[in-house]
């Protein structure tokens, strides 16, 4: 039996797991990289062992730390989450070695469908149908004889790993050594294995997987399909369970399959095969569907078939650990309503997908509503660029799909998620669309449908969160005054002048509130947006309690929380948040922008150069690759010219906005 389990993971992923732990009485143990020492799994946990050291080649991939923090807390088994060691076969034998449980299937059954070329083999020898993919082994030439062999455009993609990293879409032979290149590093990076093929690419299909469930007795079963066709660098964003698609006929054919895979492989634990299924052109029922790969692990987006079917995945896994059979049969399971999961990411839609570093100055979960939050942060939480950027997963069950979209889409926009971007707007665009209402999901949704990537809030929204923001830095000040007992309450026997606020939009607009207290307590108010003319209200104010105001702007009664983080002011209405930036009373001198100067789009490592000073570049040619969060970021001229700067080298460290590079551009 488990006693001490430890988790080889972090973020929310370990608290996911640590929670089903402890309702099955079992004590918990985290690791952590030295940046987490503080993050919430971390304090969680009953112990926790720091592994010395902050990239995840020096931690969590780090097979001997691992293994000497179980030694040295009397930890008895090992959970390895989703990703680093997860889908490693070397670890998992390591483990078992060791004496200790392994929480997975058997080394065995990892190494055969870990490989994703013998994975597939191993299909086609099924009668599954798969798509065909060839290993890259050599150079550039035999990764264009073997992309011509499967046919443009292909998939370049990680054959020890998921989640989307180590995938490039090639369009054209020109583009395939760079992407090759940048694949195998984002694979090693990831997962320790740079090995990477080619697979046909559809460009316009459903991304659909089956969630399979063995014990150490021989049985297993399929619990249903979850579809996850929103996606961006290939990695998913929004899954729901079950497929708005899928048919009794399909899933039954699915289901089969991957029960199948399972047991030609003799399975154990949770596990997922994935499939692509067909949308026909006409927009009727799919029929057809091809297998991708199985992934030997618990998935990211599992809450949603726990919805739908009851089940808790977690332990599950930890009583087949332990040697017990399941305790129901396919006959025993059924799907109940529908469920959906968004990710909520530190990252930029508007500015591609970018991920974001900073502190999340306020973590809250919309109140009062029926949803689930499994979170790797809290209020005061850093996220940096070491670790993939996802902030937390968020999952509604209702009984209708349209319920759970809506419901999902007003679960976000009220969860207050504040001094870091976001992609939060994006995904609440996506679940309002019309044709992510209709089901019209496949894989090319988001190039298709274009989503709105940032909320525009209107016109009084923003001068009511101005007012908010204005009335809530004149009651602090008037606050901190009364307890000095110098200072006088401000009181006159004449009419003042109005005070004044002004700030910057998120747009770039700019936002003047001018305001004067009257005899019955009530604000003369005044709001000029940007060129317009003053717009005249009438403000009552009712209460401050903690970060929270309550106005009566116009007779119009509002609750808004409000925080101040330097010079930005965040206020979070009934629509969601409107951030603010207060301009100081007097300019301040800055930098001069640099003509020609590019700068990071993210803090992270350089770790290819392309060019040097000198050299003449045309548009679009790639100048150098930054790395962060387990991503590579291209950045490549914006215009003909020649490098008269380039201010970094490989292995640097650039920080958000860092000037690059300077090309001097051609003259018109």
């Amino acid at each position: 039996m488990i006693t001490r389990l430890l988790v080889a993971n972090r973020a929310e992923i370990a608290r996911r797991i640590f929670r089903s732990a402890r309702e099955m009485g079992i004590a918990t143990v985290a690791v952590h990289a030295d940046g987490d020492a503080d993050a919430p799994f971390v304090a969680e946990a009953d112990e926790a062992i720091a592994l010395d050291g902050w990239s995840p080649a020096e931690t969590y991939l780090d097979i001997g730390k691992v293994l000497a923090a179980a030694t040295r807390t009397g930890a008895d088994a090992v959970h390895p989450g989703y990703g680093f060691l997860s889908e490693n076969a070397d670890f998992a034998r390591a483990v078992t070695e060791a004496g200790l449980i392994w929480v997975g299937p058997s080394p065995e059954a990892i190494a055969a469908m870990g490989d994703k070329l013998s994975a597939k083999e191993l299909m086609r020898e099924a009668g599954v149908p798969t798509l065909q993919a060839v290993e890259l082994g050599g150079g550039v030439d035999l990764a264009a004889a073997a992309a011509a062999e499967v046919g443009f455009p292909v998939l370049v993609k990680a054959a020890a790993g998921g989640g989307g990293r180590g995938m490039r879409v090639v369009e054209s032979e020109d583009e395939l050594a760079d992407a090759v290149e940048g694949a195998r590093r984002e694979a090693a990076a990831a997962f320790g294995d740079g090995t990477v093929f080619l697979e046909r690419w559809l460009a316009s299909s459903r991304h659909v997987e089956i969630q399979i469930l063995g014990d150490l007795h021989g049985n297993l079963v399929h619990c249903f399909e979850r579809e996850c066709s929103i996606q961006r660098r290939h990695q998913k964003i929004i899954e729901e369970a079950p497929s708005p698609v899928v048919s009794e006929d399909l899933r039954a054919r699915m289901g089969a399959a991957a029960v199948a895979a399972g047991q030609a492989i003799g399975y154990s634990s949770a596990g997922t095969v994935e499939f692509l299924v067909e949308q026909p052109a006409d927009g009727s029922v799919p029929t057809d569907f091809r297998f991708l790969e199985v992934n030997t692990r618990l998935q990211v987006e599992h809450p949603v078939t726990e919805e739908i079917t009851g089940l808790d995945l977690v332990r599950e896994q930890l009583r087949v650990a332990q040697g017990e059979p399941l305790g129901f049969g396919q006959e025993d399971l059924a799907i109940e309503g529908h469920a959906i999961e968004a990710r909520l990411y530190a990252e930029d839609p508007a500015n591609d997908f970018l991920p974001q570093t900073g502190r999340v100055q306020c973590w809250q979960p919309a109140p009062g509503m029926n949803a689930r939050f499994d979170s790797g942060i809290e209020s005061g939480s850093d996220v940096g660029i070491e670790f993939d950027p996802m902030l937390a997963k968020v999952i509604v069950g209702a009984a209708t799909r349209r319920e759970a979209a809506l419901r999902l889409a007003r679960v976000l926009e009220t969860t207050r998620v504040q001094g870091i971007r976001t992609n939060r707007d994006f995904l609440v665009a996506t679940l309002r669309s019309p044709e992510y209402l209709a089901g019209d999901t496949t894989t090319d949704f988001i190039e298709r449908v274009a989503p709105e990537p940032v909320r525009r809030p209107a016109a009084d929204e923003v001068v009511a969160a101005g007012i908010c923001a204005a009335m809530a830095a004149q009651h602090d000040r008037r606050q901190a005054a009364r307890i000095h007992p110098t200072i006088v309450t401000g009181w006159r026997n004449t009419v003042m002048p109005y005070e004044r606020a002004e700030f910057e939009t998120g747009a770039g607009d700019a936002l003047r509130i001018e305001y004067r207290i009257q005899r019955d307590g009530r604000f003369d108010t005044r709001a000029v947006a940007g060129d317009g003319e003053p717009s005249g209200h009438t403000v009552e104010f009712r209460r401050r309690t903690g970060d929270g105001v309550e106005l009566v702007i116009d007779g119009r009664r509002s609750r808004s929380t409000v925080t101040s983080c330097g010079d930005r002011w965040l206020v979070h209405g009934p629509q969601g948040d409107v951030e603010l930036r207060e301009l100081p009373r007097f300019p301040v001198a800055g930098l001069e922008a640099v003509a020609g100067g590019l700068t990071a789009p993210m803090p992270g490592k350089v770790i290819s150069t392309h060019v040097a000073v000198g050299d003449r570049v045309e548009s679009g040619q790639l100048l150098l690759v930054l790395e962060a969060m387990k991503m590579e970021h291209r950045v490549t001229a914006p215009e003909p010219g020649t490098v008269s700067e380039f201010r970094v080298g490989e292995g640097e460290q650039v920080g958000n906005g860092e000037l690059l590079v300077v090309i001097d551009e051609d003259a018109a």
